[in-house]
């Protein structure tokens, strides 16, 4: 398909669990041609990186097919967070990488990783990319640990030792000093292997004359520094200014908030990542759509709902969780649900779960809010719950701000919005 060439676009794409998403975008945020593709398709083995570059390409193919590919100014990549591989300076992988839910069993490198990360930084964990990077250091000719989307964008621009600040993250990146920290040394870390870091939507590099030619590219393309799969999720719902949150109800609930300052509480499982002048502070409750489906399935939540009034009180103030323990906005490992008394009506223990889940949520804002964010200006929802609308009325009952709708959520359209900031920056649009 053709299209004008005068009219710049940008490339945003996703590489996710299962799969991978491309979207193009104009200037003005317009979504205009979009492609996927599952990693199924190719292999059973999602740790092959060449599953990965395979599915990235089909769905970006798919993009191109839709539009005129002399449009496309930028182009930036987002990937799931904490998933590494080491590298040769070509980009050859040289060990099958860890994904981002993979954990480090050797226990000297976690306890190294203790002993020397302060109490807020995101390396801590089993699961953490300083972990994967400890492990990987002692493969033979390593030139680079990079991460995911690091690895894929490398294939646009031939660099494979350039990552953004919210993929390093987890890696030991100190998004306030803005640098890889001394004490990462002291973990037994060679810092000379670890990416140089730029920040999320900042230009990398021109596109190499390689990929340009492959996929018919013009060669004044610029490859902007990405995200992870999380980061990109948020932006592409539209919140852009300090307070603007995004409650992600599914089968447990999450808030994110954008903040002026960054937020740090390890003890919540809290940290902030740095998108442009802002920070991105989020936690994560045990609550949500798993304690809805412990008691009804879909059907029974949509027929019950017509039947129940958003506009006044239970009364009953449940905290709903399928087992004992919670993270956010409490963290007590021994909390136990609160899910008592049980009316007589199905509909109304119905209303009384969804009022337990919103109270948690409006809890979970009022911690950020505590804990040094701005107050909270808006909330967009994703997820399942997004779309029952009695839910969302005692939602709002409970947080009285704009519940405002999601531009998209597709994480692709997320980093598509960063390859935009990049591609201004750059000049190209």
């Amino acid at each position: 398909m053709t299209g004008d060439a005068k009219k710049p676009l940008v490339i945003g794409i996703d590489i996710g669990t299962s799969g991978a998403r491309a979207v193009a975008m104009d200037a003005a945020f317009n979504v205009v041609a979009s492609g996927s593709s599952k990693l199924a398709d190719f292999s059973a083995d999602h740790r092959d990186p060449a599953v990965w570059w395979q599915a990235v390409q089909t769905a970006l193919g798919q993009v191109l097919d839709a539009i005129n590919r002399r449009q496309v100014r930028a182009i930036a990549i987002d990937g799931t967070s904490g998933t590494m591989l080491p590298v040769s300076a070509d980009g050859a992988p040289l060990a099958v990488p860890m994904m981002y839910n993979d954990p480090v069993e050797d226990a000297d490198i976690l306890a190294l990783i203790k002993a020397h990360a302060p109490k807020e930084s995101a390396a801590h964990g089993a699961t953490s990319g300083l972990a994967k990077a400890l492990a990987f250091q002692a493969v033979p000719d390593v030139f680079r640990i990079i991460h995911q989307a690091d690895w894929l964008a490398g294939h646009f621009t031939g660099l494979y030792d350039v990552s953004d600040e919210n993929n390093a993250l987890k890696t030991g990146y100190d998004p306030v000093s803005r640098t890889w920290p001394d004490w990462i040394a002291a973990t037994g870390m060679r810092p000379d292997l670890l990416p140089d870091v730029l920040p999320a939507g900042s230009p990398v590099a021109g596109i190499s004359a390689e990929a340009a030619d492959a996929f018919g590219f013009s060669d004044d393309v610029v490859i902007v520094a990405g995200t992870t799969d999380g980061c990109a999720s948020f932006l592409a719902t539209g919140a852009d200014q300090p307070g603007d949150a995004v409650s992600a109800l599914g089968t447990t609930l999450t808030v994110k908030m954008l903040s002026g300052r960054p937020l740090f509480a390890p003890e919540y499982g809290l940290y902030s990542h740095r998108i442009g002048d802002m920070w991105l502070a989020g936690g994560a409750s045990n609550t949500g759509g798993v304690v809805l489906a412990a008691h009804f399935d879909n059907a029974q939540i949509a027929a019950l709902s017509a039947d129940i009034d958003p506009a006044d009180d239970t009364g009953l103030h449940y905290y709903p969780l399928v087992r004992d323990g919670e993270r956010f906005p409490v963290n007590d490992p021994a909390m136990k649900p609160r899910m008592t008394p049980r009316p007589d009506s199905d509909a109304m223990f119905l209303k009384a779960i969804f009022e337990g889940i919103a109270g948690v949520e409006a809890l979970a804002y009022e911690r950020l809010v505590s804990l040094g964010s701005p107050p909270l200006r808006s909330i967009r929802t994703v997820g399942g719950g997004a779309k029952n609308a009695v839910w969302t009325q005692i939602r709002n009952r409970k947080m009285p701000v704009p519940f405002l709708p999601v531009a998209s959520e597709e994480a692709a359209a997320g980093t598509a919005r960063l390859a935009l900031t990049g591609a201004k920056s750059a000049g190209v649009i």
